[in-house]
């Protein structure tokens, strides 16, 4: 074999060698993204928390959000979720029965409060107690929140007026809608003189006001557990999940509202 013939080939192997490292890099990387479900509830934080773990060179994250039932029957159907963090302990409980949890990975990582809202312009305050008149509050209209029977803000409501005395006398009115940030819309755009969301919703929005707070002994502590999905815990969904617990994401969680757990 001449000398120009051995040059070749080892040309040949060099960039065969490129290319395999550029192909295997890619794919690499590609297996960095972590898929997140999350609740509605925590878009704008686990967005800003996305954004900050990308930019520092730590993986890319893709997240899904909605109510955190409609997550876990995605999940329990299938779903290629690494991770789920979700609105209350039911949601989990759910997934977790159905051995659908990475042992060792679940833990309690934010709490929050329910609040009652009204449009920007409605200046009136109240307090939530059961003397309130919600029905006369309402003025025929409807209250805005999640789905009593499957969104958490939804139920929580629920628990929340049984307790007072108050169920009964709304029940009808209970405008119960797909996640606790489209309960949110409905009042921004006054489609609903009132709604029951979390106070970090509130918080993002100009264009409602908090006019009452529920008080916490009248439904359970709205803790959000996260948990790696059991099958998908991969080595960056665990890092993105360590990264979720520390001091960075912990200001941005602080940021809009939500106590650490």
């Amino acid at each position: 074999m001449n000398e120009n013939r051995k040059n070749c080939i080892r040309r040949m192997i060099c960039v065969f060698a490129v290319i395999l490292f550029i192909a295997l890099s890619t794919a690499a990387g590609a297996a960095e993204t972590v898929t997140v479900f999350a609740a509605a509830s925590t878009t704008n934080a686990m967005t800003d928390i996305g954004r900050l773990f990308g930019e520092k060179k730590m993986g890319e994250v893709v997240f899904s959000f909605a109510s955190s039932s409609t997550l876990a029957k995605q999940i329990e159907n299938g779903a290629p979720a690494n991770m789920f963090l979700s609105a209350d302990i039911e949601w989990m409980d759910y997934l977790e029965k159905k051995n659908m949890v990475e042992p060792g990975t679940r833990s309690n990582l934010l709490g929050n409060r329910l609040v009652l809202i009204a449009p920007s312009d409605n200046p009136v305050n109240v307090n939530i107690t059961p003397e309130l008149d919600l029905p006369k509050l309402l003025s025929g209209g409807r209250l805005s929140t999640g789905d009593p029977e499957h969104v958490p803000a939804g139920k929580y409501l629920k628990q929340s007026l049984m307790k007072l005395g108050l169920w009964e006398k709304v029940k009808d009115q209970v405008a119960g809608a797909k996640d606790v940030r489209a309960a949110l819309m409905l009042v921004e755009r006054s489609e609903a003189p009132l709604g029951v969301v979390y106070a970090t919703d509130a918080a993002i929005s100009k264009k409602v006001r908090v006019i009452g707070v529920f008080p916490e002994d009248t439904h359970p502590l709205i803790v959000y557990p996260a948990a790696l999905v059991k099958g998908n815990a991969t080595p960056a969904a665990r890092k993105f999940l360590k990264f979720l617990k520390g001091p960075e994401a912990e200001v941005v969680f602080e940021k809009y509202g939500f106590s650490i757990r």
